[in-house]
Parts: C-alpha cells; sequence; structure tokens
C-alpha cells in the first residue's frame, strides 16, 4: 500500500491551462483530411473546418493551439497561405513525403479555426529559411489595428478587425531541421528576430524561443545567459521538445501488438521527462530566480514505426492504452511542475504521432488520448496542492521504476482532484491519502483502463478505451482510499 499525504489547505502555484495545448503541423493528414476539407466537401463543415472535429475538439476546451510547425514552419512562407484560394501557390512539403500542398489553409483558416474551437493561436515564425522582414510582416498583418498596407491587405482578405496573437515561436528546432544551428548563433539570430516580434494595438505577444532537444542542457544555459541575462523583455518562453521512442529511432516500435518489455520501455522513457524538466529548470533558475522565462514543452508524445502500409512521411499511427498512460503521467509531471512549465503541446491534434482525432473519410473517432485529456481538463487553471508519498516500483528484467505518478488541484469552485496513473502491468496498488486541512464529505471517481494493453479504438468499435465512472475510491473519516487496477488512468474528484 502507498501512504500519500494531500495538504489540501496548502497552495502551490496554479496550472497553467495551456499546460493541455495541442499541436497541429502540415505533416500527413493532420490539417489536410484532419481538420481541413474545405467548404465544398461532402462531410459537414463549417468554412472548410470539419464539424466533427470542432465539435470534439471544443468538448476537450482546448486552450491553446501551435501551428503551422514544427519542422514545417522553417519552410513556410506566409504569403503564400492569404487571398483568393485560385491565386495561392502550391509548394512542395519537403519535410514530410515531399507531397504537393495547395496552401488553401492559411493564416485565417488558421484563426478561425482557433475561434471555433475556443483556442488561443500559437504561430510559429519562420527562422530557417524566412527573414526577419517576412517575419515582421507577417506580425503587423495579424495584429494592426490601424491603417497600414498590411493591415488594409487584411481587411481586403475579408479580416477587418485584427486577430489577438498571444503567442508566437521564433522558429522551430534551430538546432535541427530549422538551420542545424549552434545555440550561440541561434541565440544571436533569436535576438535579431525577435526585436521585429513587436506589440501593437493592445496585444502582448509571449516569445517563445526555441530551446534544447531533450538533454541539451548547454543550449538551455546558452540562451540563459545571452538572450534572457541581457535581453529579458525579448524572451518570455523557452520550449523544450522530447518524444517517447520505446525503442531506437531507425526501428521503434508498433503502436499496437507490441510486447510487455516494450510496454515498460516506453513507461521509463516517458518518466526521464521529470529529470528533464527538473535540470533545465534549474539551469533557468541560475539566471532567472523570478521565473519570468516559462518552460513550454511544445512537443511531447509517443513516436512509433507507422501504421503498415501509410505513407513513412506522414507518420500515422495508433493510439492505445498505453499511450493513455503515457499522457496521464506526463500531465501529473507538468502539473507539479508548474512554477516553470507554462505551456505544453502534444504532437500532435489530428492522424499525427500521438493524436487525439483519427479519421478516414468522413468517419472519425477519438482516442484514448483524447479521454485522458478529457478527464485532466478539470486541472486547468486551478491551484496545486503539493502531495507527498513514494511510490512502489515496477520492475521488468532488473530495472526498476516508479509505478505510480500522482498530481493534485483545487479548482474556483473548491473541488479538489486528485489524478495518479498505475503503469504497472499486473499489480492493483491500494493508495491510503491522509487529507489534510480541509473537511471533505464526499467523493467520486472515473477511470481509464482496459483488460489488453494495447487495447485501442477503432472505426469498427470506437470506445474500446473511454473515460468510465470508477468506484474504487472511498472516503472515511478525512482518509480516502484508492484501488488503482493496473494499467489505468484515475481522477478522483473531492467535495
Amino acid at each position: 500500500m502507498i501512504t500519500m499525504t494531500m495538504n489540501a489547505d496548502e497552495r502551490k502555484g496554479v496550472i497553467n491551462k495551456n499546460i493541455y495545448g495541442h499541436f497541429a503541423e502540415h505533416l500527413g493528414r493532420c490539417i489536410y483530411e484532419g481538420i481541413w476539407v474545405g467548404p465544398d466537401s461532402p462531410i459537414p463543415n463549417t468554412r472548410g473546418v470539419r464539424n466533427d472535429v470542432i465539435a470534439a475538439l471544443k468538448e476537450l476546451a482546448v486552450p491553446v493551439l501551435r501551428w503551422p510547425g514544427g519542422c514545417f514552419a522553417d519552410d513556410y512562407h506566409w504569403r503564400d497561405g492569404i487571398g483568393a484560394y485560385k491565386d495561392r501557390p502550391s509548394m512542395i512539403n519537403m519535410h514530410w513525403g515531399g507531397v504537393v500542398e495547395n496552401n488553401h489553409f492559411g493564416t485565417h483558416e488558421f484563426f478561425d479555426l482557433c475561434e471555433l474551437i475556443g483556442a488561443e493561436p500559437y504561430i510559429c515564425g519562420n527562422v530557417g529559411s524566412g527573414t526577419v522582414q517576412e517575419m515582421r510582416d507577417w506580425v503587423e498583418y495579424c495584429t494592426f489595428s490601424g491603417s497600414s498596407p498590411l493591415a488594409d491587405e487584411r481587411r481586403m482578405n475579408g479580416r477587418d478587425k485584427p486577430w489577438r496573437l498571444p503567442y508566437f515561436g521564433v522558429g522551430n528546432e534551430n538546432w535541427g531541421c530549422g538551420g542545424n544551428m549552434t545555440p550561440e548563433y541561434y541565440a544571436n539570430e533569436y535576438r535579431r528576430y525577435a526585436t521585429y516580434v513587436k506589440n501593437s494595438g493592445g496585444n502582448n505577444i509571449y516569445r517563445i524561443a526555441c530551446g534544447p532537444n531533450g538533454g541539451d542542457y548547454h543550449w538551455t544555459d546558452v540562451m540563459m545567459r545571452d538572450v534572457f541575462a541581457p535581453k529579458e523583455k525579448l524572451i518570455q518562453g523557452l520550449s523544450l521538445h522530447y518524444y517517447t521512442v520505446p525503442r531506437v529511432w531507425n526501428k521503434k516500435g508498433a503502436a499496437t501488438g507490441f510486447t510487455q518489455d516494450e510496454w515498460f520501455d516506453t513507461i521509463k522513457k516517458t518518466l526521464f521527462m521529470e529529470e528533464l524538466i527538473t535540470r533545465h529548470s534549474t539551469i533557468m533558475d541560475r539566471y532567472d530566480p523570478e521565473k519570468k522565462v516559462g518552460l513550454v514543452v511544445d512537443e511531447w508524445g509517443t513516436w512509433y514505426d507507422v501504421e503498415p502500409g501509410t505513407n513513412p512521411g506522414f507518420l500515422y499511427q495508433q493510439n492505445s492504452l498505453r499511450d493513455a498512460l503515457v499522457a496521464g503521467i506526463n500531465f501529473n509531471i507538468f502539473n507539479n511542475h508548474c512554477d516553470r512549465v507554462s505551456m505544453a503541446n502534444i504532437a500532435q491534434t489530428i492522424n499525427v504521432l500521438q493524436a487525439m482525432i483519427l479519421t478516414e473519410g468522413a468517419k472519425m473517432l477519438t482516442t484514448p488520448t483524447y479521454h485522458v485529456f478529457s478527464m485532466f481538463k478539470v486541472h486547468q487553471n486551478a491551484a496545486r496542492i503539493p502531495l507527498s508519498f513514494t511510490s512502489s516500483e515496477f520492475e521488468m528484467n532488473g530495472v526498476k521504476i516508479p509505478a505510480v505518478t500522482a498530481s493534485a488541484s483545487v479548482d474556483g469552485g473548491d473541488v479538489m482532484h486528485l489524478s495518479l496513473t498505475n503503469a504497472h502491468l499486473t499489480e492493483t496498488i491500494e493508495v491510503k491519502c491522509d487529507i489534510r486541512g480541509r473537511n471533505t464529505s464526499n467523493v467520486s471517481g472515473s477511470i481509464i483502463t482496459a483488460d489488453a494493453m494495447d487495447a485501442h479504438n477503432t472505426f469498427a468499435k470506437n470506445d474500446a478505451v473511454t473515460v468510465k465512472t470508477f468506484d474504487g475510491v472511498s472516503l472515511k473519516n478525512g482518509v480516502a482510499f484508492i484501488k488503482l487496477p493496473p494499467r489505468s488512468v484515475v481522477t478522483a474528484e473531492f467535495r
């Protein structure tokens, strides 16, 4: 049994709603077919965006959406995606499959999508192949409220009122596909580009710099030393990218039909996020003890081999109960580091990597990961409650990892939520949670689990893995008793 203490009368920061953000890149069938079918499509849509997708994402309370990439961002020129469809030039998506795109989904369509689902827009600009002038003009086109050639062009293209653009990324993965730069070189480029990402008309932009690839701690040190220390007003966020890959990059393993060893390896590599955030935060703390710069985990999630018979450049993979555990573990880590983690964007929203939604023509389904997002949305903008416990161990082949992760919060209505994951394949784990500093008289629960470790939803059976009522939690004299089944994600609600 795990003994846990929840200090319900303490508050340790606010869990930023943007931790539950999303990422939609021009990659495979994420934008075209997934989000965008065009206004003339027989698939029901609103101004070209699928109605079923709008409804599903609104239900998730998506707080922020990152676009257009990813690697695609540093090859994208925004002017190609404005104006009449017939006048928009096509382009080759060199990064993802070499397919030809018609640029029908561009700036206006992206902001329209954000308004339709209630999300705030996060645009990632082009540093790798773009210019300072191009980035500067894009910001003015979107946000300037007065009369200028760019604002007037926006009006001619159908949008009179400027958009609110709260988040802007100055390049993406500039250590790799965004230019193969050194951190010292990128730091100088960032300062130059970010100088021209200006606020206007009351629009205040949260500028996000390209941060490290996984455990590249030198990159973080250089960015904080060379950008934040001398020019702190130029940077508000530093990105971090880390993908959970069960095996190795050239043979990642299948999304379904995997072995118990692959389950274990996936969970182990997911838990590495805790070390990454802790170590990068420690470096940031040296330069920024007041935590003015947020750590933005704007690409995270599982990455497996593509589904058989699909384009390898489209990164289409199934989504199983294992992915639900990965999502729950990451959310607990992010929640517990909410003093530094200001945003996270899962890769990706539809039909790519660890997706929320899969589509096939007019058909659509929601994945196990979608249901974890749904379960955890109660933590958005809630105050974090500190927990104290030592997890039992999950051992395989002589290697031990924590079996249980947890995080807790209290919302504006004084309702507490405790979310837990049990990644053990076979053991039910009992938790005794002492709730201190609060009288609680009612508890209820919800759970995501299944009998098979690779259980997943299909177009023939779309409810194999979903949220169900959980009756394994009880309350007695201020102590909660929770029986966590193996392979489960649980949230308990206390009133």
